[in-house]
């Protein structure tokens, strides 16, 4: 994909980011740069490549689901400005 300077001007407008005509230039080297690699990248066969998780071979840590705090749903709500039915009543914002 080519870009050209009005591309980049067009970009820079809708990104609403004041462009002067000489960083048009570096910027449209800049982009063209960035789709060349991904046209690269997109050349290059990986059928039969699995998908992974992460760029190593790494495995997380688990930990057993387990409940670690006590249940202050009680002392939460006491100091609550206005509750109801076990839910936070909040003013309405939006009509």
């Amino acid at each position: 994909m080519s870009l050209t300077i009005d591309d980049v001007k067009r970009i820079a407008h809708l990104a609403r980011i004041e462009a002067a005509p000489h960083e048009a230039e570096q910027v449209l080297g800049q982009l063209s740069g960035i789709f060349a690699l991904i046209g690269e990248m997109q050349a290059v066969d990986t059928a039969g490549v699995e998908p992974m998780s992460h760029a190593q071979d790494l495995m997380l840590r688990l930990r057993d689901d387990v409940v670690t705090e006590r249940d202050q749903h009680a002392a939460f709500q006491a100091v609550a400005p206005q509750v109801e039915a076990d839910l936070y009543l909040v003013p309405k914002v939006i009509e």
